[in-house]
Order: structure tokens, then sequence, then C-alpha cells
């Protein structure tokens, strides 16, 4: 069904810490910024070679954002990093006020994300970062899927001016896009054409899709693969072309229901193409502690749950 293969599994943080060490030996305008959480972000190699453009602010994350909007008055491209949950919601008024409303070219770095942090809990989780930081006018919000495309978002955004949310996680996940490829915000992926349903999808869930189509191709239907990685902003060209020709979608993304990709996706719908749409997310709750997989099984967000939108919204059309 698709060319593409699990490469390995790794896990997407170590995608961003890949790309700063990078970014540490081509953009000497490149900051790191972290609190306490240099393990977690993995960008030990980043400080190790360039100790005079890291900050260890420690556990001060809106004396963070601060010191990074006044870093970019200086020339500078600075890259927060902490958990999500921390990139976000405890720092909501200092993004808005200090980092959106001026413009400021401030890329906020949010591991951890979504339900797959697992163990730590519902404190630690969070499940309305899209949301959050897709109302803030003027901010980029990008979800990349797997280890190779996280490291080429982190390249991408040095080279975008603005701020930008950029969205990954802690474990380790299927690795199946090319190591070489062009990271395009704002660029739809098409990675398995279909005809009978468009399953659209982001992050952790574009693999579980994967899996999903390859399962319903055995019974018969045909899915159309979708990869939304930049979520703001939104390719509505791509949704409406593949909308067009199925007739019916399935968004896919570890995050609420509401406010995600889904309704971003519903948005575009209402407005220019109304169709039966499936939601797999969480429904209006908060996570809880327990083992990736166990949460992913327990929140419907994964393969399996995919599936059972297709079944369910092909009865709509």
């Amino acid at each position: 069904m698709t060319q593409y293969t699990d490469q390995g599994k790794k896990d997407t943080r170590s995608g961003y810490g890949a790309g700063m060490t990078e970014l540490g030996r081509t953009n000497p305008n490149v900051v790191a910024l972290c609190a306490d959480l240099v393990g977690s972000l993995k960008i030990q190699d980043f400080i190790d070679e360039n100790p005079e453009r890291f900050f260890q602010v420690g556990i001060a994350e809106a004396n963070m954002m601060g010191i990074a909007a006044g870093l970019t008055i200086g020339g500078k491209i600075p890259f927060t990093g902490t958990f999500a949950n921390f990139s976000t919601g405890r720092v909501y008024d200092q993004i808005r006020q200090s980092i959106a409303y001026s413009d400021k070219n401030v890329k906020i770095c949010a591991s951890h994300a979504g339900i797959t942090l697992g163990e730590d809990g519902a404190t630690h989780q969070i499940l309305e970062d899209i949301g959050l930081m897709k109302m803030l006018p003027g901010m980029t919000v990008i979800n990349p899927c797997d280890y190779n495309q996280t490291k080429a978002a982190t390249l991408a955004i040095a080279e975008h001016h603005g701020p930008v949310y950029l969205r990954f996680g802690r474990p380790k996940v299927a690795n199946f896009t090319p190591v070489d490829q062009t990271f395009e915000i704002g660029k739809a992926l098409l990675l398995s054409p279909g005809t009978d349903v468009t399953i659209i999808a982001t992050g952790h869930l574009v693999w579980e899709s994967l899996l999903a189509a390859e399962e319903l191709e055995n019974q018969g239907i045909s899915c159309e693969v979708i990869n939304i990685h930049t979520i703001k902003p939104l390719d509505e060209k791509a949704i409406l072309d593949s909308v067009k020709k199925t007739g019916c979608v399935v968004t896919a993304e570890e995050h609420n229901y509401l406010g995600g990709l889904g309704e971003s996706v519903a948005r575009t719908l209402a407005q220019h193409l109304p169709a039966p749409q499936e939601f797999v997310a969480t429904q209006d709750t908060f996570g809880e502690s327990g083992t990736p997989a166990q949460l992913m099984e327990k929140y419907g967000l994964n393969n399996k749950a995919v599936a059972a939108a297709v079944l369910k919204v092909l009865k709509r059309k």
C-alpha cells in the first residue's frame, strides 16, 4: 500500500536535539534556553559545542519566555525548551504579550506533548496546547510525526521569521519519513493516495493512520492518508482536494478534539465543502498515569481507533 517502512523506532525529542546540534554548527544566531530539562530535550551536544549560546534558566519558565523575547532584539534566534505543558499553559500570558503580540522571532520548542508523556500523569501531560497556540495571532504551529521530520522541522523554523510552536514527544515511535527530506512549513504531505476516505493525521497518529489504512485496504477500502505537520498555517487546498475526491474524512491527533487539528479541518470543510467527519482524539478529558501504549489504547489514539472511525464515517457518506 505504501512506500513507508519503519527505519527503527526513535523518539521525536531526539530529532529536535539532532536539529539543534546541526543549527549550532551552521547558524551562529541560534541560541538555546532550557528550564532545567536538558536531558529531556536532548540538547547536550549543542551545549557542549556552544556553551556561550546556552542559557539554563532553571524552573522559571515565564522568565525564560521573557528572556527569549529580549534576545531577539539583538538579532538572536532563541529556541526555548521544556515540557509542552510548561511551554504553553504555564506561560501563556508571557507568550501572548511578550512574543506573539510583538511578533518576536522566538521558537517555542515543546517536548513530552500529549498523553504519551506516560507515567508522569495528568499534571504533566497536556492535550490542549495546539488549541492554545493556534489561537494566537501570527503563531505558526508545527507537530511533526517522527524523528527525521522533527529534525527537519527544527532546521526549517530557524529560517522562518516569526514566533513558532514546535511540538514533539517522549516515546520511541516509528521513524519512517525520508532522512534527507525538505520541510516546507504549511505544506501537507500526501503519504498514500486513496479514493474512499481521507485520513488527515498529525504527530504520532500519522504512523498509526498508515497502519490503519493498510489493514483497511485488506478489506477493500481505499484510504488517502495525509500528514498535516503544520496545523497553522493549514494547507486547506490539500484537504479540500482530497475530500472532493473521497467525500468523507477522519482526523487523527494526540490532542483534545476541541481546539485541535480536527476542528481546523472541520472549519475548512464548513466554509468550503461540507462533508462527514469523524474525530480520533481525546474526548474533552484529562489524561492519567500509565505507559504510552496503555494510554493510547484507553483513550482511543491508535490504528484500531482510526480504522473504527473510517468504518463509521463511510456509513455517513
